[in-house]
This record gives C-alpha cells, structure tokens and sequence, in this order.
C-alpha cells in the first residue's frame, strides 16, 4: 500500500463544505426550529440548542482541518467525524419526537391486522435455539461493519467516488432522523413492556400517549443470553438505545443503501460478502422485538428511494485552482 498518497495535499481541494456536510447542518436548522418551537415541552431544550451547536462546531472544525491539510487521510476524517456523531443525532430523536403523540398503537394493530398476529412477539418463541438467537444477534451486530465495509472499500478502491458514497449513506441516515423525528415509534421492545406481554397476546394494543417521554424501560432482548453475539447487542442497548425510531427501519434501509453501494462499485466480492448480514438483519430486527415486521417492509422501500433520491441530489464538488 502507498501510504504516500493518502497524505500527499491535494493541488485541486474543494474549497467549500461537502455535501454531506450541507445536508448536516440543513438537519441542524431545521431540528434547531423544532426545539425552539417545543421550548415549553422539551425537559431541556438548551441542552440541545447546545448540542446543535457543537455539531455544527466539529463539523466547520474538521473543514479547517481539511483547508489547512488537504489530503485523502483528512476528508476520511471528515466522513468518520460525522459517522462518529450519529450516535449523538440518534439519541436526540427521541428527545424531539416526544413533542409528538406515540403512535404504536396504530402500529401494532397494522401489524395485527395484516399478519393476524405479532411476528415480534413469536418470532423468537417459536425459534429459541442457541444457533438461531446467536445467528440473530449476530446479524444485528453486523450493522456497522456492513457501513464501514463499503466506506472504506471506496475510500481504498474508488476514492474518485468516496465522496458520492459517503454523502448517500449519511444523507441516507439523516432522512430516517427526520421521519424518527416526528413519528414516534418505539417498536415492540418498549411498547410490548409498556403494555404487558399479556395484553400484546391478547391483542389488546391501547393508546399509551406520552408514556415514553418519561420512561425508558424496555424488554430484555430475547435469545441465548449467555451468547457472544447476545451480550455484544445487549450491551449496544444498555449503552444507547431509546424509545424511538422503529418506523421505518434504518437497519434494514441502511443495509440496503449500502448494498446498493456495494453493487455500484463494481466489487462483486463486497456486494456478495455484505448480502448474507444485510438479508438476516430483516429478520433479527424481528427477532430481538426491536421492530414490527412492517417497520421491516417499509425499511427496504425507503432504503431503495433513498439511494435514488440522494444519487440524484449529488453533485460533484467543484475543485480549486492548482497551486503554481
């Protein structure tokens, strides 16, 4: 590998933002005048404002890194930078969204209505095995691996198009954050233990309101509890999950964003590499009750329309004059 390259200043750096910085901050105004507008509802909104503020402060941080050292090695840390945030997006959706009714209820009965039954409820009940519970959670850790799999495939492969890729998957993500936003749906693990598994089985699906914006109690994840792959997901939950965005699945649609990407850049190997965890991951996300099944269907659908829409939306970055 010539590391040479990757630290070697670029003669022709774009001088402005990336467009996937650009899509961060429109998601920072316009979630900025979410807060402002449920100042009076929100438990703390200038923690919030504040944090709006510091994303927005790494992200302009990072581009003067960029301007300063124009090199491969300082867009990568770009992208991962933002990469690095979305934990911190992810939690602040529920926070917003409790400006807003819950709606799994309304879910919960779709679900019944279509399947007659709730596929999270026994899905893992009918499959208990310690080979399907591991297989599960197994999927559902790939996750992130299958993100930074494609990433940097194009960053090492086709940096000529690292750019548009990284910009796909985050725009991607930020699109999800905004429906999580103002559609508040927990998804079974939190609305099956509001509700009491008895009630689900019963199906009996009442209206729980804003229960959720002051309660964070959520089912263990079913399975082999003693498994590797079970404590790697249990331990993700315990550390960041929150009552929110089930509808639709980012696991699902980002999975498919990427395998979309994968596809696109020509590399077999990655794309048949990555499809047997993005395949399982519709299913585990059932499994361990993070999502209704049609969280899962409506996941693929936007997976697929978010790749074209933001494929479309791209631009290339006009590059800067050479240096003499």
């Amino acid at each position: 590998m010539n590391l040479k390259k990757y630290i070697e200043l670029e003669k022709k750096a774009p001088k402005g933002l990336m467009g996937l910085e650009w899509i961060i901050i429109a998601y920072t105004v316009v979630t900025l005048l979410l807060v402002l507008f449920g100042m009076t509802k929100l438990h703390n909104p200038d923690a919030m404002i504040w944090g709006r503020v510091r994303m927005a402060s790494i992200t302009l941080g990072m581009w003067v890194v960029f301007r300063l050292v124009p090199c491969r090695l300082t867009r990568l840390l770009r992208v991962v930078a933002q990469l690095a945030m979305l934990s911190w997006w992810y939690s602040d959706t529920y926070l917003l969204n409790c400006l807003f009714p819950n709606l799994d209820h309304v879910f919960a009965r779709a679900e019944q209505s279509i399947f007659g039954f709730q596929p999270a409820l026994t899905f893992c009940e009918d499959w208990p095995q310690i080979w399907m519970s591991e297989l599960m959670d197994m999927a559902y850790a790939s996750y992130f691996p299958i993100i930074a799999a494609v990433t940097l495939y194009y960053f090492f492969q086709r940096y000529k198009d690292f750019e548009r890729a990284a910009f796909i998957i985050l725009a991607s993500f930020f699109a999800f954050y905004l429906i999580y936003d103002i559609l508040p749906v927990t998804g079974p693990m939190y609305y099956y233990k509001a509700v009491g598994l008895d009630q689900i089985a019963k199906g009996v699906f009442p209206n729980v309101h804003d229960y959720f914006c002051n309660h964070m109690e959520m089912l263990p994840s079913p399975g082999y509890k003693d498994g590797i792959f079970y404590q790697l997901v249990a331990a993700a939950h315990n550390s960041g999950e929150r009552p929110t965005a089930a509808f639709p699945s980012s696991h699902v649609g980002i999975s498919v964003v990427c395998l979309l990407l994968a596809w696109r850049s020509g590399s077999r190997k990655l794309f048949f590499s990555i499809l047997p965890f993005a395949t399982l991951i519709c299913l585990a996300t059932v499994y361990i009750r993070a999502h209704y099944a049609i969280d899962v269907f409506a996941g693929l659908l936007f997976g697929i329309a978010f790749y074209l829409f933001w494929s479309k939306v791209y631009k290339e970055p006009k590059r800067g004059r050479a240096s003499r």
